[in-house]
This record gives structure tokens, C-alpha cells and sequence, in this order.
């Protein structure tokens, strides 16, 4: 069994997995569909490529900084452009009236998400992500085009932070990586979302995507679990032994 880690971290990220026309959310983690969407662009599959095999390695998020979520207020047409009223035209064929946009995002988050497999295809499969991520195809964003990585999510080659795939179990692979620091401090814990079979207990996210295409966009279920695991050696860990 092996494990992929990459880091997402930018000054803005947004995981949305609700959107619907004006109103553009994000989740407090990276969307597995969001995740899939940036291995794409690294291996340069096109919107009608099929996604299965990457769907069914299982993720997991170790949340090292949480973030502020933020809103952005957009508005487009409303004025005169050419001396001539501008606007976006509705379904009825009226122009005219300004679209406003509410758009949330996530700044200054900083996460480390693990893709694990098992099995020769799967282990194949991780290795050539590694490896298109170290030249990806397309540019690499995280969630929307405009949300630029500030480091590069595939890791170094050196240790303690690289490499990035790794001997190991998802949730033994992103414990084991060096932990987080705030302030030159380790913090005292860190959230974890783990990927589970569906049907257990845990919380109902609709991001596997099934097909990306524009005119065929559709997604299915699947279980996470939440996690809150404190620092090693940390006072709570020494109260609870």
C-alpha cells in the first residue's frame, strides 16, 4: 500500500462543492472533486477523459492551517460600454440588468492531502502522478483558475518533507509527516478528514466527480470521517495515557 502527499497552499483557495450560479461556496478542506480537477490539469486529461481510476484511490486531508473564509462581491454589465447599455442576457432575451456574484473563498489555509492505493494499477497510478506534478501538462490551480499555489503541491525529493509518495496507510503516512508549526510552536492539534467506505458512519460529501464534461457534469457520494488528533508529546496526550 502506498500513499501520495501534496501541498495546497495559497493565499486564496476555494473547495466549492454547492455552487450554483450566482453564489460560489468553499468547503474548510480541498473537494476530492477539486483534488482530481488539479491531477488532471498535472497529467493533462481533457474535460471528457474518463475520472474512475482516480476516484477510487481514497483521500484524506490533514488540515495543518485552517484559514479564514472570505466573501467576494462581484458585479458584471449594468453601465454603458460604447455608449450603449451593457448587461448579460437572460433566458427571456432581455438585456441589460447587472449579475451580481457572491463568491466565497478560503485564505491563507494550508493543507496536506494524501491520495492512497493499493494494489500494482493503483501503486502505477500514484507514481505517475508524482511524476506529473513534478512537470505538470496545464497549470495547476486550487479549486478555482484564479487561486494560484504559493509553494508546489508535489514535495521535495529530500527528507523530512519529501518525497511524496510513501510506503504506508493513508492516515499512518499524514500522522508520521513532519507536524505542523505556528509561531516556531508545534500546534496542539490538527483536524483530519479520512475517506471511508460508503455506508459507514460519517458525513455524506457529493465531490466524486463521475464525468467533468461541460454538458454531462455529474458526481456521486461518498463518507468522511473528522478527526481532531493532538501534537505527540503534546499536554493532551499525556493526560489521556
Amino acid at each position: 500500500m502506498m500513499t501520495l502527499l501534496l501541498r495546497l497552499q495559497g493565499p486564496l483557495q476555494a473547495w466549492g462543492t454547492q455552487s450554483r450560479f450566482e453564489h460560489r461556496d468553499t468547503g474548510r478542506e480541498p473537494s476530492k472533486s477539486g483534488v482530481i480537477g488539479l491531477l488532471c490539469a498535472a497529467l493533462g486529461r481533457p474535460r471528457h477523459a474518463p475520472v474512475d481510476d482516480l476516484a477510487a484511490l481514497r483521500m484524506g486531508v490533514r488540515v495543518d492551517r485552517e484559514g479564514l473564509i472570505i466573501r467576494e462581491y462581484q458585479t458584471a454589465g449594468g453601465g454603458l460600454w460604447r455608449g450603449q447599455r451593457y448587461g448579460v442576457a437572460k433566458a427571456d432575451g432581455a438585456r441589460g440588468d447587472p449579475v451580481v456574484s457572491r463568491r466565497f473563498f478560503l485564505a491563507d489555509a494550508s493543507f496536506l492531502v494524501g491520495l492512497e492505493g493499493d494494489g500494482p494499477e493503483q501503486e502505477a497510478l500514484l507514481r505517475l502522478l508524482d511524476q506529473s506534478l513534478a512537470a505538470p501538462r496545464w497549470p495547476l490551480f486550487l479549486g478555482r483558475k484564479g487561486c494560484v499555489p504559493a509553494v508546489p503541491p508535489r514535495l521535495p525529493e529530500e527528507p523530512p518533507y519529501g518525497p511524496g509518495l510513501r510506503v504506508g496507510a493513508l492516515r499512518e503516512v499524514l500522522l508520521r509527516y513532519p507536524w505542523p508549526e505556528q509561531g516556531g510552536q508545534p500546534v496542539r492539534e490538527v483536524r483530519l478528514v479520512l475517506e471511508e467506505p460508503l455506508g459507514t458512519r460519517g458525513d455524506i460529501r457529493r465531490d466524486v466527480p463521475v464525468s467533468f464534461a461541460p454538458e454531462d457534469r455529474r458526481y456521486r457520494e461518498r463518507t468522511v470521517r473528522t478527526e481532531f488528533v493532538p501534537a505527540p508529546h503534546s499536554p493532551i496526550n499525556t493526560l489521556e495515557g
